[in-house]
Parts: C-alpha cells; sequence; structure tokens
C-alpha cells in the first residue's frame, strides 16, 4: 500500500477532470499533493479540491517530476505529446483516451473485470475504456464467470455530454434555438441533436461501422480476454445531458433464466439490478447520474439467440464510464483496494 501520492490531474477543468478531482476527494484517495492542469487558454483557473482553490497549471510548461500518478483526460493528441513525458519522468499515467487502448504493451482496465492487468504495465500506461464499452463489460463479465459468453450485440444510447463539456452546453442552445423556431448550425455534433437522434458517433469506416462502434466491438475483446468473441455493436447520440444506456443482447454457453441472471448480476461487483416491470421499476439516465453502479433492468430471454439473454443498463458516463474507472484503476495499484 502508497499512502501521501503525489497526483497531476491533466483536463482539469474538464467535464471528466472535474469529476476526477471530486472522487479522488470523496474516495478519500491518499494524495499528498495535487496539481490540476490544462492547456495554456486554462491556465490560471481556478480549481476546487478537498477545501482547497488550487490555481490550475499549464500542461505543456509543466515538470512531471516527482509526480506519482497522472490522470490524462483531455484527448487524444493531448495524450499522445505529454504521457510519454509524465511516464519518462517516473509517473504512473492512467489515460482516458482511445490514444494507447488498443497498444499490446498497454493494459485497458475495468477493475471489476481485470484489475490484475494493470500490473503489466511495461509502458507505465494503463488504459481507461471507452464509456459505453465499461457498463457494457461489468455485467456482462459477471455473465461470462458463470456460463461463458459466445456472441454479443449491443446497440447503445449516448448522452451528449460523452463529446465533451462544449458539446453539452450546445445541446442547450440547439434546444432553445429549437423550441424558438431559429436555424443553428451544429459544431459538435454531425446533425442537430436536440430532439433528434444521431446513429454516428465518431467517423464512418470503410466496413460501415462508426470509429465508436469499432472501439466497443474491439475494446470488449481485449478487456474480456476473448479475442474471438463475435461483437456486432450499433452507437446512437441521444440528447439527454448525463448518462449512456444500452441494448445487450448476448448468446450464452449455457441456458439461464432471467431469474438465475437477476441473482447473478445482484451479487456482481459494480452491479445494481432494478428490474420490477410490474412496478415500471427499470434503469434509465436520470436515476444513473450522479451514481457510480452500472444500474442493469429488462432483464428476459432472448428469443433470436440460442441460449439468448437481453439486458438493458444504464450509468453515469462522466463516473463510471470515465473518472470513477480510472480512480478506481488507481485504487487497485497503489491502494489494493
Amino acid at each position: 500500500m502508497v499512502n501521501n501520492l503525489s497526483v497531476a490531474v491533466v483536463g482539469a477543468t474538464g467535464a471528466v477532470g472535474r469529476e476526477m478531482l471530486r472522487l479522488l476527494e470523496d474516495r478519500s484517495f491518499s494524495v499528498s499533493s495535487l496539481y490540476p492542469l490544462a492547456s495554456s487558454r486554462s491556465a490560471g483557473a481556478v480549481a476546487s479540491w478537498s477545501g482547497q482553490r488550487l490555481a490550475v497549471s499549464d500542461l505543456a510548461t509543466f515538470d512531471f517530476e516527482g509526480i506519482d500518478l497522472a490522470l490524462f483526460s483531455a484527448g487524444g493528441s493531448v495524450s499522445i505529446e505529454h504521457v510519454p513525458r509524465a511516464v519518462a519522468s517516473g509517473a504512473v499515467v492512467i489515460d482516458n483516451t482511445s490514444a494507447f487502448r488498443m497498444d499490446p504493451d498497454v493494459p485497458l482496465v475495468v477493475p471489476e473485470v481485470n484489475i490484475s492487468a494493470a500490473k503489466n504495465r511495461p509502458k507505465g500506461i494503463i488504459a481507461n475504456p471507452n464509456c459505453s464499452t465499461i457498463q457494457v463489460v461489468v455485467p456482462l463479465e459477471a455473465l461470462r464467470r458463470a456460463v461463458g459468453i459466445k456472441k454479443l450485440i449491443v446497440s447503445t444510447y449516448q448522452s451528449a455530454s460523452g463529446a465533451g463539456s462544449r458539446a453539452l452546453d450546445e445541446l442547450s442552445r440547439q434546444a432553445q434555438a429549437s423550441l424558438e423556431g431559429r436555424e443553428f448550425k451544429p459544431q459538435s455534433f454531425p446533425r442537430l441533436l436536440a430532439f433528434n437522434l444521431i446513429p454516428q458517433i465518431g467517423s464512418f469506416e470503410e466496413d460501415g461501422f462508426t470509429s465508436e462502434e469499432h472501439k466497443m466491438i474491439n475494446e470488449t475483446r481485449k478487456i474480456m480476454n476473448l479475442p474471438g468473441l463475435r461483437v456486432s455493436a450499433t452507437c446512437v447520440r441521444v440528447p439527454v445531458r448525463i448518462g449512456h444506456c444500452a441494448a445487450v443482447h448476448v448468446e450464452l454457453n449455457k441456458s439461464l433464466s432471467p431469474e438465475d441472471a437477476r441473482e447473478i448480476l445482484s451479487a456482481a461487483p459494480g452491479v445494481s439490478v432494478m428490474d420490477d416491470i410490474s412496478g415500471n421499476e427499470y434503469p434509465d439516465p436520470l436515476c444513473a447520474a450522479g451514481t457510480d453502479p452500472c444500474w442493469v433492468g429488462r432483464i428476459r430471454k432472448d428469443p433470436a439467440l440460442d441460449n439468448g439473454l437481453v439486458f438493458w443498463v444504464a450509468a453515469d458516463n462522466l463516473r463510471k464510464g470515465a473518472a470513477l474507472n480510472a480512480v478506481q484503476i488507481a485504487e487497485g495499484i497503489f491502494t489494493g483496494n
């Protein structure tokens, strides 16, 4: 167990960075000194942590010497440029971007699934998976351990905050413009999101899938150490502020009743079951926002798949989908929690 760590949070003024600061405080992570970092544009701003008001430093000129842990959440290009500097100075880096996720020498970690993988980090980097991938693999791992899985079909419904703080602000402005009958040219999304759905997150690739869908497919295989798992995904942006949801169709190795699945999932770490259709009880983004678990409901047999099961999962994409998962990785490395 390591105490009194020197911690840097890169992207401290963004939505995920602010959540990281909050969680480091709320979870009493062992921090002796904390350094909020951001681009030169945000340098000099003030970040709140543990009753202190800390000046945000410019990442470009920051010296990582003496930093034990660096949490990065400022975009892939920023990580590619500055993560090597942090590692060279001796810091363990947990990176929230896609920059290193598929590097074979960088573990891709969800603590409830594969925290042991974080021990083998030859480049000094641990990657935090995509937000939607995290909330799907947490309950999926419990089913895999119980009976094994063969095939996975996922449709995600991802909130505006998954595209960052600016996108979240733009959703509000889009909605206001739409209600007032004004035109609005979207900047953070490929189309208007207010009162709409966009079946595109990221760029389209040659096979017709988007980059976000490829993340779901490839990251799930890597995290679960199932390189041959058959996975298909459709990722949709929805006009919700915070909270991602997913409909998960899984083909199991053995038949599992919904009742048994509820029991297994209720006992799984990181999962909370909300599943009583007689009382219209099931998770949604509003109930997930501001909470830590992956909320699971609508558990039922899938008649289209052999030994099929389908369930609905909702989670706070800024917490478990990003900041919380990163802090949990750090806890697993440094405190053994």
